[in-house]
């Protein structure tokens, strides 16, 4: 009997320990980066949607890059942008941008560091290298 409560004690304390890890509480780097890209990827589906209103065509570039201090006047420069209010799409997506810009000016200031003011590299992504087989 012994030997099995001593396994269930193990298996408790591992199980107790991977919920403990997976449960960490992000850092704010880690916040910032998975908010840019969770914005970048919608208003890529939302440029490829064919049910959004035309007004969608007109609206500036929003691929975010982080690490470029470019990034807060691309934030600032879309959430200030006046066309699509109508579109619910778009005013979720502005809000989230308004989310990203005050973590980054905010609670983030002191614990990012940009290793870039490049703002070109802001309007044209850069795509991920093609394979030649």
């Amino acid at each position: 009997k012994l030997p099995t409560m001593k396994m269930l004690l193990l298996l408790i304390a591992l199980l107790s320990a991977a919920l403990l890890a997976s449960t960490a509480p992000p850092t704010c780097y880690s916040r910032v980066l998975s908010l840019s890209k969770e914005i970048t990827e919608s208003f890529k589906e939302l440029q490829t949607s064919k049910t959004v209103d035309p007004c969608v065509e007109t609206l500036p570039r929003l691929y975010l890059d982080i690490h470029n201090y470019c990034v807060l006047a691309k934030l600032r420069d879309f959430v200030a942008y006046p066309g699509c209010d109508r579109v619910v799409e778009v005013n979720e997506l502005k809000e989230k941008a308004r989310s990203l810009y005050t973590i980054l000016i905010s609670y983030c200031r002191r614990d990012l560091v940009f290793l870039t003011d490049d703002c070109n590299a802001l309007e044209i992504p850069i795509s991920p290298p093609i394979e030649h087989s």
